[in-house]
C-alpha cells in the first residue's frame, strides 16, 4: 500500500516527463536515435559468420544421389534437404537449391560444369530454425568473374559508406567432406536482413525481376525456357567436371600454379598466398561491341560511340536544357525519358534466352499512371506478404518522386545517395544503370521507398563493354548521368543539395577508400585468403593464371576509375555524357584495361565466330595474362600490381590520412529509422502511462487498515 504524502505529485511529474520525452522524440527524431545509440537488433551471425578476417567453412552433407538429382534438375530450383556444417556447427534439415538468373540458365545449358550458385534456407523444413540468427545464406559461384572479387569489392564499399546492404564473406564449400569450390557468401535480403537493418518495423520488400529466365519461379517450379534435365550430364563423382571441358583433379589435389604447364612466357611461379590481386568480378557484355576512340560511327543500336565521335553521349541520348537541370559550368543534366533513346545498351545478342529489355510493368520504377496493374512486375516480386494498400503506397511514392515533390517523405534519401555513390562507381550495366530493370530490392515503409543492392558480378564494364574492350569508356562513365532505363533518381540528381551530398560520398570513396588504404587492405586480405583456394578449386570457371591476371587488371581498373571520378568531381573532366562528348581531351586513358581479362559471360564472340565460356581463352592452350610489374629492390610485391594513380594521389599535400582502417566499419548493427523509433517510444510511453495510472488507482482506492 502506497501512503507517501506526495505520491500524487510524484506520479504526475513522471507522467509529464513521459509525455515530454515522446514530444521531443517526435520533434527531434534523429537526435533521439543518436541518443539511444541506434535501435537496431544486434545479431550473432554478423560477427561470427561475416567477420571478413576469417573465411567461412561450409560442408554440405546429403545423399550423393540427392545431390546429383538436384544438379541434374537445377532449372527447376527445387529445394532438397541436407545437413550443413558451418564452422563446426551442425544444422540439420536445411533447404538447399541452385539459384541464379543468367548464370543458372547458362550453366544448365553447358554440359561441362555443375558449379551453380546455391541458396541455403535454414528455416525451410524447420520453422524458426536459423544459423546464429540468419535465416537464409546465399553462396554465389563467381560466374563470369575471373577475379573472384568484384562483387565482394562492391559490398565492401557499401559497408564502408554504411549503406544498407548484405553482409559478405568468402566461403570454402565442401560436399560430403570433399572440396567443391570457393564461393562468395552473402546475407540473403529477407527476414534476418530486415531485422538487422530495420528492427521490428513492418515494411514491404520486393525484388522486381524483368528478365524471363531462371530467376523467375513459376507455379510449376521450373525456370522458363529451361529443359527438365541438364544436357549431357552423366552421373559421376562430386567435382568431376570443369567448365572448359577438362577433367578436374580430385578434390584437394592442387592444380598447376603459374610457372607450370600452361603458363605464359615470362611469368613467375607463385604459390598460394604469395600473389595478391585486386578485388572484383568480371562479367560479360550483352550487347554489340562499342566503338573505341577513333573508330568510325556505326548505325544506332550497333555500337556505342566514344566521346568526341558524334554529338551523342556515350550510350545515352542528349537532351535540351529544358529537359534537365544544369550543373555549374557543365552541359545540361540529361534525364532519360525513354529507353528507346539507348538501344545500343539494350541489344543483347548472343545471350541465352529471356527478354532482357522488359523494363515495363513497373520494374524500371518509372511512374506511368495510378493503375496498380501497371506495376505488376513489382508485385509479382514480393518477398514479404503484401496487399493492395501496400501497393498503393508504392505507386503514390513513385508519383511524387516523378514530380519531384515530397521527396523527404517518399525516399530514404541519405541511404539512396550512398547507394548511388557505390553503384555508380562500380559501372554495373546489369542493372538500372543499363537497360536491365532488375538486380535490386525495393523496400517500402510508411510510404517511403529505399533501394537495396544486389548482384554485382558483372560490374566494372562486364555487361556490355567487354566485347569492344573499350576501357576508356568504362573508366570515365559519367557520374551525373549514370542511369539509362529509370527516372527514379532524376529528382535527386537535379536538386543541388542532394547532388552535393552524393558527390561527397563519391569523394569519400575516392579519397579515403581507394587512395586512403581501404581498397589496398581489402585487396591484400582477399588475395591472402583465397589464392590457395582458387588454385585448388576443382570446379572453378577459370584457371589460377586467369584469376591472377583478372584480379591484377581489376586492381588497375579501380585506381583509374577513382582517378576519373576525382576529375569529374573537381571539374577537370566533364561529369555528364554530353559534356564528355563535347570535350573528351581530359578523359582518363583506359586503353590499358582489357575488360575481357576480368571475365565475360558466355555468349557469341563476334570477333572469333564461336561461343566462349568463362575461363576459355582465345586459344585452348593460351592464357591471357598481364605481366607483373617489376618490383623495386627490397620491396614485397606479393602479386600487387603497380599503382601509379595511387602513388600520384598520395603525393598530394591534401591527401587524407589512412588511419584506423581496421576499425572503419563502425555502423551500429540494424539502425532503425526515426519512424520506427517513434513507434517504439510511443509503446514505451504508453506502458509508463499505464503504470502511472495503476499507481493512481492504488492511491485512490487503497484498502483501509484491518482493525
Amino acid at each position: 500500500m502506497i501512503t507517501h504524502t506526495y505520491i500524487t505529485k510524484i506520479v504526475t511529474v513522471m507522467a509529464a516527463l513521459a509525455v515530454l520525452v515522446c514530444i521531443l522524440a517526435r520533434i527531434f527524431p534523429e537526435k533521439a536515435v543518436e541518443a539511444l545509440g541506434g535501435a537496431g537488433v544486434a545479431v550473432r551471425y554478423e560477427s561470427e559468420l561475416f567477420d571478413t578476417q576469417e573465411i567461412i567453412h561450409i560442408d554440405i552433407q546429403m545423399e550423393e544421389s540427392e545431390w546429383e538429382d538436384m544438379l541434374s534438375h537445377a532449372a527447376e530450383e527445387t529445394y532438397y534437404s541436407c545437413d550443413v556444417v558451418i564452422n563446426d556447427q551442425t544444422i540439420r534439415h536445411v533447404g538447399i537449391r541452385p539459384k541464379g538468373n543468367t548464370s543458372l540458365s547458362a550453366i544448365v545449358a553447358d554440359p561441362n560444369t555443375d558449379r551453380y550458385s546455391l541458396k541455403l534456407e535454414f528455416d525451410h523444413y524447420v520453422d524458426g530454425q536459423t544459423c546464429l540468427g540468419l535465416d537464409k545464406l546465399i553462396l554465389n559461384n563467381n560466374y563470369a568473374d575471373a577475379t573472384n572479387m568484384k562483387e565482394a569489392l562492391v559490398y565492401d564499399m557499401y559497408q564502408y559508406l554504411d549503406a544498407d546492404a548484405s553482409l559478405y564473406n568468402y566461403a570454402e564449400v565442401s560436399v560430403n567432406g570433399e572440396y567443391w569450390g570457393v564461393y562468395l557468401a552473402l546475407e540473403a535480403v529477407e527476414d534476418s536482413f530486415l531485422l538487422r537493418n530495420y528492427g521490428t518495423k513492418d515494411g514491404a520488400l520486393y525484388k522486381p525481376e524483368s528478365m524471363g529466365m531462371g530467376g523467375e519461379r513459376p507455379e510449376n517450379g521450373r525456370a522458363p525456357g529451361a529443359d527438365n534435365q541438364k544436357p549431357g550430364r552423366e552421373p559421376g563423382a562430386i567435382g568431376e567436371m570443369r567448365p572448359n571441358g577438362e577433367a578436374a583433379e580430385p578434390p584437394g589435389e592442387a592444380r598447376q600454379s603459374p610457372g607450370e604447364a600452361g603458363q605464359s612466357p615470362g611469368e613467375a611461379s607463385e604459390s598460394p598466398g604469395e600473389a595478391r590481386q585486386s578485388p572484383g568480378e568480371a562479367s560479360e557484355p550483352l550487347g554489340e561491341a562499342r566503338q573505341s576512340p577513333g573508330e568510325a560511327s556505326e548505325p544506332l543500336g550497333e555500337a556505342r560511340q566514344s566521346p568526341g565521335e558524334a554529338n551523342e553521349p556515350p550510350g545515352k541520348a542528349s537532351q535540351s536544357p529544358d529537359e534537365a537541370g544544369e550543373f555549374p559550368g557543365e552541359a545540361p543534366l540529361q534525364v532519360q525519358e525513354d529507353s528507346t533513346k539507348h538501344p545500343e545498351r539494350g541489344k543483347m545478342s548472343g545471350m541465352p534466352g529471356g527478354n532482357f529489355l522488359r523494363g515495363g510493368s513497373g520494374a524500371d520504377l518509372n511512374y506511368t499512371d495510378d493503375n496498380l496493374d501497371s506495376y505488376s512486375t513489382i508485385w509479382e516480386g514480393e518477398v514479404t506478404d503484401t496487399g493492395k494498400s501496400d501497393h498503393r503506397r508504392v505507386v503514390t511514392a513513385l508519383k511524387h518522386i516523378s514530380e519531384g515533390t515530397e521527396l523527404e517523405r517518399c525516399l530514404d534519401i541519405d541511404n539512396l545517395l550512398r547507394y548511388m555513390a557505390v553503384h555508380v562507381f562500380s559501372v554495373n550495366m546489369d542493372s538500372l544503370s543499363g537497360m536491365m530493370a532488375h538486380n535490386y530490392y525495393l523496400y517500402e515503409q510508411d510510404g517511403q521507398l529505399n533501394i537495396l543492392p544486389w548482384d554485382y558480378n558483372l560490374s566494372f564494364g562486364g555487361m556490355n563493354m567487354g566485347r569492344s574492350g573499350n576501357g576508356t569508356e568504362m573508366i570515365n562513365d559519367a557520374i551525373d548521368t549514370p542511369f539509362q532505363i529509370t527516372r527514379f533518381f532524376d529528382a535527386l540528381l537535379k536538386e543541388e543539395t542532394y547532388r552535393s551530398k552524393y558527390h561527397e560520398y563519391l569523394q569519400k570513396l575516392v579519397d579515403a577508400y581507394v587512395f586512403g588504404g581501404g581498397f589496398e587492405e581489402f585487396y591484400s586480405r582477399v588475395r591472402d585468403q583465397i589464392d590457395g583456394l582458387v588454385q585448388t578449386d576443382p570446379t572453378a570457371f577459370y584457371s589460377y593464371e586467369e584469376y591472377d591476371a583478372g584480379a591484377k587488371m581489376l586492381y588497375q581498373t579501380v585506381l583509374l576509375r577513382a582517378e576519373s571520378i576525382k576529375g569529374q568531381l573537381d571539374g577537370s573532366i566533364p561529369s555528364t555524357d554530353q559534356g564528355q562528348t563535347d570535350d573528351s581531351k581530359n578523359l582518363v586513358d583506359g586503353s590499358s584495361i582489357d575488360i575481357e581479362v576480368m571475365g565475360v559471360m558466355s555468349g557469341h564472340d563476334n570477333d572469333r565466330g564461336r561461343d566462349r565460356f568463362p575461363g576459355q581463352s582465345e586459344e585452348p592452350d593460351k592464357v591471357s595474362t598481364v605481366p607483373a610489374p617489376e618490383a623495386e629492390a627490397g620491396s614485397d610485391t606479393s602479386g600487387t600490381p603497380a599503382a601509379p594513380a595511387m602513388e600520384a594521389f598520395r603525393e598530394n599535400p591534401g591527401f587524407p590520412a589512412a588511419s584506423g582502417m581496421e576499425n572503419r566499419f563502425t555502423k551500429d548493427p540494424g539502425q532503425m529509422d526515426p519512424h520506427t523509433l517513434l513507434l517504439n517510444l510511443a509503446v514505451y510511453g504508453g506502458c509508463l502511462l499505464a503504470a502511472v495510472l495503476a499507481l493512481l488507482l492504488v492511491r485512490r482506492f487503497r484498502r483501509k487498515p484491518y482493525r
